[in-house]
């Protein structure tokens, strides 16, 4: 069990890369620490235990850890303070000798990102295997993405085959102008404000069919078709960007941008069913059957609990889990996350200061334009070829400002929370709804089976027994 009264507490710093080699980065972590450990109320006791310019992966040994875990087996310390858990390991087997050297001796770990790491309980192990993995990941990964960039220079922009794609001929390579019209209708729709489900009826009703089995139009259905980066006429391999294609673009690539930073949102998703009154429900899916899961009570107690759909329909139960205790968890896991030094990087940059009023001046005077060149059509003072080869480029402007005022007004809640200076402040503040979205956009979760014999009570809850696994950045 660990202190809770004033500690004795270490400080460890480290970056990756200092190219200056004027340790400023390592010096900023420092300072923080110092003032979390003023506000705790805790007393430094020894020097700063700093690994400058030394990557936690590399490999190489690193002095000032090895020197830390020594005091902490010296017992000169009650508790270590860090910027974020990935300052300390970023490694399976550092997480584990960590563990075994603290728990014992009651040392804590407390960030200033996240707060505190209690490695002594089970979900806060997970937590942290958790954060190492996704740390591990980005490092083994950094040469596949080199690679992946090589890739876009060798892609020469042609069709790769497959289902004909909506909005193009068979083949890949033209426009089907009907449906072409209506994917950039939607475009435009979308960046307006508009709706899927409105778009969905739309297109269902003008009777447009998906190029795959001829179904009609769902929201996901309609969701993937305007999210492709081939509406831009750009070659898309593998969910990356790999060049500019050989196809016409439908959109420009502002506009194609701009609704994939709506569609990403997951919080202006609505549902036709009840509200959600937990974080989960119907996110967190179960291992035996794939549903989503729901919550209710069991238990001579009534503790709610997650359970899949297929108990609710009169079938077997496959997997339940403590409601309060897989909601706090993953809500832990989620805060500890967004603190990370690269989460920043997992959503769409906000966008530019924009003047909207010189925008909107820009497009009334392309409005002007376009009148002007109409009546002098009707004056017989130019053909149509010569107005339509005037209209092409007005229309094409006329597109990229109406994209980037869409653009200016685009918020994403989750920047709210990746800026913040207190990230589980910024998290506690938001509703529901937003951080249902959140977890949604991070991550999928599927509730294992609980491992066999008597468990403790009615709200028993095991981190081990709940898989993780985040998704790419949207």
């Amino acid at each position: 069990m660990q202190a809770t009264g004033p500690r004795r507490c270490a400080i460890y710093a480290r970056i990756s890369r200092d190219k200056t080699g004027a340790g400023l980065g390592v010096e900023r972590q420092v300072s923080d620490c110092r003032q979390l450990a003023a506000d705790l109320g805790w007393e430094v006791v020894l020097p700063p235990f700093e690994d400058n310019d030394m990557s936690a992966y590399s490999g190489k040994p690193r002095p000032a850890y090895r020197a830390l875990l020594d005091a902490i087996r010296a017992g000169k310390v009650d508790a270590v303070l860090t910027w974020h858990s990935d300052r300390l390991h970023r490694s399976p087997t550092e997480l584990e000798e960590w563990i075994e050297v603290c728990d014992p001796r009651g040392v804590g770990v407390h960030t200033v990102k996240a707060g505190p790491l209690d490695l002594a309980t089970p979900a806060g192990r997970m937590v942290a295997r958790q954060l190492g993995a996704v740390a591990r990941y980005e490092s083994e990964h950094r040469s596949e993405r080199v690679a992946a960039k090589m890739l876009q220079i060798a892609q020469d922009g042609g069709f790769l085959g497959g289902v004909r794609p909506f909005g193009y001929k068979s083949g890949g390579m033209e426009l089907e102008s009907a449906e072409a019209r209506a994917i950039a209708e939607a475009t435009r729709s979308m960046l307006q404000g508009g709706s899927l489900r409105m778009i969905v009826r739309s297109w269902n009703e003008a009777g447009f069919t998906t190029t795959k089995a001829e179904r009609a139009w769902t929201p996901d259905a309609v969701r993937d078709v305007l999210k492709r980066a081939r509406n831009a006429g750009l070659l898309e391999h593998r969910g990356r960007v790999v060049g500019v294609a050989k196809w016409p673009a439908i959109v420009s690539e502002e506009e194609w941008q701009g609704v994939v930073t709506v569609l990403g949102d997951k919080s202006r998703r609505t549902s036709r069913g009840n509200t959600p009154r937990w974080l989960l429900s119907g996110i967190a899916r179960c291992s035996t059957c794939g549903e989503g899961m729901v919550v209710g009570t069991s238990g001579t107690h009534r503790h709610p609990s997650y359970r899949c759909r297929s108990n609710e329909r009169g079938g077997p139960r496959h997997v339940t889990r403590a409601a309060h205790s897989l909601d706090e968890f993953v809500s832990q896991l989620t805060v500890a996350r967004l603190s990370m030094d690269d989460a920043r990087d997992l959503f769409a940059p906000a966008a530019p200061e924009v003047d909207i009023a010189q925008v909107r001046g820009d497009l009334a005077g392309i409005d002007e334009q376009r009148t002007e060149l109409a009546a002098r059509l009707g004056r017989g003072e130019i053909s149509l070829a010569m107005m339509d080869a005037a209209n092409r480029p007005l229309l094409e402007r006329q597109l990229q400002l109406e994209a980037t005022l869409a653009q200016a007004t685009i918020h994403s809640p989750l920047v709210d929370v990746v800026t913040a200076d207190d990230v589980a402040g910024a998290w506690a503040k938001l509703d529901l709804q937003r951080r249902r979205g959140i977890v949604d956009a991070l991550m999928s979760i599927t509730v294992l089976p609980a491992p066999r014999g008597r468990r403790p009570g009615g709200a028993w809850f095991d981190p081990d027994s709940v898989q993780i696994e985040w998704r790419p950045p949207s």
